[in-house]
């Protein structure tokens, strides 16, 4: 089949939303979904997933590739975000949630909403679960992601007052950072609970065993928006490239996510594929306490001496487009930077004489990722020909980070991909640059002037809405590309492949991971 190109099929989102729409008529506890006409409500959804799995399923923590995937179908928040089209939509929330002086949200539960294990949604659930992640002593990771919450209250059995500390124009975008948990489960073992998770989600945790798969059933209890179409769904941990193309052409799995670039041709031919702009990056970070990036004008120098066009084309074999700003140009925020790093040899030169190091010693750090392993030595043949002396140093992504985090990092260049939270930017900024351990002790930026400065347009635009808050936006774009303590050398295309002859509602997500929400096996 052909690749299909860059976005979403239309024909996917359209199968989808009938998909959502469809009623659930409970009785007896017996699965009675209206499923859509030509799905197999029995059958088994195979997907072969890039990375392994780590961490805890507890969605106050879970923050890795693989963890926040299977947490779009076990858990809901209040509103959530559709993982293909990042648009908000009301999950546990009965409605999305209006505001009459922009400060109050008085919402209502979905009507009989319950948890996996039978017990009903309760307000005190919801302010809980709240409280849980707001709670400094938690040392949530999404705790900066719903900072402008001042109180959230038990009005009745199932409704929430939430109270804002200003108005906040990304509420309804936010909610769903907080994901709602049963109380009496979590306070009784918190640890049991990130092990073995008890969501509303449309599907069920089965089992989890890493480096080999991840098993789920349908939630016959469900009662919103994004039913399960299948029985159950079997995830296949598949880190070898090879070994999950094999997967899919051998009809093992209907689904891969992360095909390598060098095998995309071949797999469109046999497959649907799609290949998404991302938001997702390849960034440098730079130790800014310590020489030599500790001046900017060297920091500066080594963007100027990337050679773009062949780390894109060699490297990723133009599977990426180079970064103009902290976001890609298909963002709705995009703002072209005040500083654009065109590769420019001769300025990188200069830059490092203006600063009185022509020549210089550096380590750089990376991460070994497939894609990011083959662009390391191009990255170090343009640094070498402006006068810094290159040493590759590439490692497994938690041990480089270990070093990092001990101040042992020069530079590192590493992926990320923070819009598997949400899309907006300012929580796609604060992922890295809020009152976090990134500019604490990773790039150790936090004393500086220049961090200051963005923290203050970050609160600015968080006060803000429309063209005002766009503009505080597009100060902190222009700080980022002029101080660049950490910063976008690319934003990565990502090509997904599925058997479209199988799948039907399927459509691949701008980010990490595989969604089957309204998604379903044909008859």
């Amino acid at each position: 089949m052909r690749d299909k190109g860059f976005g979403i099929s239309r024909r996917a989102l359209c199968l989808a939303a009938g998909a959502f729409a469809s009623m659930w008529m409970l009785g007896a506890g017996a699965y009675a979904q209206d499923v859509p006409e030509g799905i197999d409500p029995d059958a088994t959804i195979q997907a072969a997933i890039a990375y392994g799995l780590n961490g805890t399923f507890d969605p106050m923590s879970a923050s890795g590739a693989v963890t926040v995937a299977v947490n779009w179908h076990l858990f809901e928040g209040l509103v959530d975000l559709d993982p293909v089209t990042r648009e908000p939509y009301a999950a546990l929330a009965a409605e999305m949630p209006v505001s009459e002086d922009g400060l109050t949200y008085t919402i209502k539960l979905r009507e009989g909403a319950v948890f996996h294990d039978g017990t009903p949604v309760t307000a005190d659930d919801v302010v809980f679960s709240f409280e849980r992640v707001l709670d400094p002593e938690s040392k949530s990771l999404f705790r900066s992601f719903v900072a402008f919450v001042d109180t959230v209250e038990a009005v009745s059995a199932d409704t929430v007052k939430i109270t804002t500390k200003y108005p906040f124009s990304l509420f309804n975008q936010r909610l769903g950072s907080v994901k709602i948990v049963p109380k009496a489960a979590v306070e009784a073992d918190a640890e049991a609970f990130g092990t073995q998770p008890i969501g509303t989600g449309p599907y069920k945790l089965i089992s989890a065993t890493p480096e080999a798969q991840i098993v789920f059933e349908r939630n016959d209890a469900y009662t919103g928006p994004r039913p399960a179409l299948a029985k159950d769904m079997v995830w296949n941990l598949i880190a070898d490239p090879s070994a999950r193309v094999n997967a899919l052409s051998s009809g093992t799995v209907m689904a891969i996510e992360d095909v390598p670039y060098i095998d995309v041709d071949a797999v469109a031919a046999t497959s649907t594929l799609e290949k998404a702009q991302s938001f997702g990056l390849l960034f440098a970070m730079f130790n800014t306490q310590a020489e030599p990036f500790d001046d900017v004008r060297v920091r500066q120098a080594f963007f100027y001496a990337l050679d773009m066009d062949k780390i894109i084309g060699t490297g990723m074999l133009d599977n990426a487009v180079a970064a103009t700003s902290f976001l890609p140009a298909t963002h709705p925020n995009y703002h072209e930077a005040a500083v654009v790093y065109d590769y420019d040899p001769e300025k990188a030169k200069a830059l490092l004489a203006e600063a009185g190091t022509p020549t210089l010693d550096i380590t750089l750090m990376s991460t070994d990722h497939g894609w990011v392993k083959d662009v390391a030595p191009i990255i170090k043949e343009s640094l070498d020909q402006v006068g810094f002396n290159t040493t590759l140093d590439i490692g497994q992504s938690g041990g480089q980070y270990g070093k990092v985090d001990a101040g042992e990092m020069q530079v590192m260049i590493a992926p990320g991909d923070p819009s598997v939270f949400g899309n907006d930017p300012d929580i796609l900024m604060q992922w890295w640059f809020g009152d976090n351990v990134w500019p604490k002790t990773r790039y150790r930026w936090a004393e500086s002037e220049g961090y200051k400065a963005l923290t203050a347009l970050l609160e600015e635009a968080q006060r803000l809405s429309g063209d005002e808050q766009q503009a505080k936006w597009n100060e902190a774009f222009d700080l980022l590309s002029e101080e660049v303590p950490l910063y976008p050398l690319l934003h990565r295309q990502l090509p997904t492949a599925w058997n479209a002859d199988e799948l039907e509602g399927f459509a691949p997500v701008p980010t990490t991971g595989l969604s089957f929400l309204g998604v379903g096996v044909k008859e």
